[in-house]
């Protein structure tokens, strides 16, 4: 019973009600406003932010943590996350492809490297927390059937780049002296989805938060110059739509960043951007077992033989709610039902990713980023995404520019 009241255990409980909320009562559920222009905009963010206060106490309550400071902290969180929703839906910055989470992380990060993070705003900064529900409620999103209809040479192509680029990663982080955990972070970022990739892979090796913490962070550095960086390229280079957006969806690490960047060349490059995408999250599982299986094997943080109790044991359980999400809305409900409700769960898992980046943004110094004692991390993040850009380009082209054309 006590490890059902685990972190790990309450996240993806949290998760599930959330779901069955979406599935019971789709239309009581809260939206985030696009715009804060009118009385009802204003009552539906007050709304959002009545859900989410509950259930960060919650879920702080049963984790015998405390709760006090928790309204002020998430409140300020939550207005830094809506002022961002309210500056990317002006029209001009909507154009330009900006987003949500985009003003989420830079308003955070001014705050963190302009200023000093105040204390009545620290104990709601949770950035892990909202993202492993938020991820859960992501896995409502990927629908099976959809991914291997329509996406059978993204799923191809993502098999390739994944063990391909986390091999070479990891690689090169050890060769530039990055110790294994960290390493092992780094590889699962840059080759499988970002942040969420990250996370899981600190939960099955149990790694240091500190770490993870500086992960995320390049990650989502190297994603703003990247979304708009790679769709220019991409007109540079002559790529058809197709092929640009396998290419963006398959190395830009943050799902947001991809659907903003391939809108940016048109709308069969944004679809296959997010379907290249889609299929790299659902190998996020299949990922969290492998590296579970060789940290046991290989002892990870103590010497433990590889049995499927330990196994189990470093297994992140959110990991498993986003599998059995992805796996009731494919298999459960018809595909028109569970996009209905994907929807619904989709504003939800966004709001969530928000409030986590402004999190992430508070917690990130770019002094620290940048420091001597980080430049050999730096330096593998920077090689292994150069490779995987190149190499994801080859492969995106070989999948979508020869063969999809020439198999039909």
């Amino acid at each position: 019973m006590k490890k059902f009241l685990a972190e790990d255990w309450i996240i993806v409980f949290a998760g599930a009600l959330i779901l069955a909320l979406a599935i019971i009562f789709p239309a009581y559920m809260p939206t985030m406003p696009k715009t804060l222009a009118s009385a009802a905009s204003w009552l539906d963010a007050l709304y959002m932010f009545a859900f989410i206060l509950v259930l960060t106490l919650l879920t702080s309550a049963l984790l015998r943590r405390p709760v006090k400071g928790i309204f002020l902290s998430l409140l300020g969180i939550f207005l830094l996350a809506l002022a961002a929703q309210a500056v990317a839906s002006i029209p001009v910055i909507k154009e330009l492809g900006f987003e949500s989470v985009f003003f989420s992380v830079i308003f955070g990060l001014l705050i963190s490297n302009c200023a000093k993070v105040p204390e009545w705003l620290k104990p709601a900064i949770q950035s892990e927390f909202y993202i492993k529900i938020g991820i859960i409620c992501l896995g409502s999103t990927i629908l099976f059937g959809e991914v291997l209809k329509s996406g059978a040479y993204g799923l191809a192509q993502s098999l390739i780049v994944v063990f391909s680029v986390w091999y070479f990663a990891y690689w090169v982080s050890r060769r530039m002296k990055v110790d294994d955990e960290m390493a092992t972070m780094l590889a699962s970022s840059v080759s499988i989805c970002g942040v969420s990739a990250a996370i899981a892979t600190c939960g099955v090796i149990q790694g240091d938060n500190k770490k993870l913490s500086y992960v995320i962070s390049l990650v989502l550095v190297c994603a703003i110059p990247m979304m708009y960086l790679m769709p220019w390229l991409a007109e540079v280079m002559g790529l058809s739509e197709e092929v640009a957006g396998a290419w963006m969806g398959g190395t830009i690490d943050t799902t947001g960043a991809v659907v903003a960047s391939g809108s940016l060349i048109g709308e069969t490059a944004a679809q296959t951007a997010v379907i290249v995408k889609s299929s790299q999250n659902v190998l996020l599982g299949v990922a969290a077992f492998i590296i579970s299986l060789i940290w046991s094997y290989k002892g990870g943080n103590g010497v433990q033989k590889p049995t499927l109790g330990v196994i189990w044991d470093r297994f992140p359980k959110f990991v498993v709610g986003f599998i059995l999400a992805s796996l009731v809305f494919s298999f459960c409900f018809d595909m028109e039902t569970a996009k209905a409700i994907g929807k619904t769960t989709k504003g939800l898992s966004n709001t969530l990713f928000s409030v986590a980046f402004v999190c992430i943004g508070l917690e990130t110094r770019f002094k620290d980023i940048f420091s001597r004692e980080n430049r050999k991390p730096l330096y593998a993040f920077l090689t292994a995404q150069t490779f995987n850009i190149v190499v994801t380009l080859i492969i995106a082209y070989v999948m979508f520019g020869i063969l999809k054309p020439m198999l039909g």
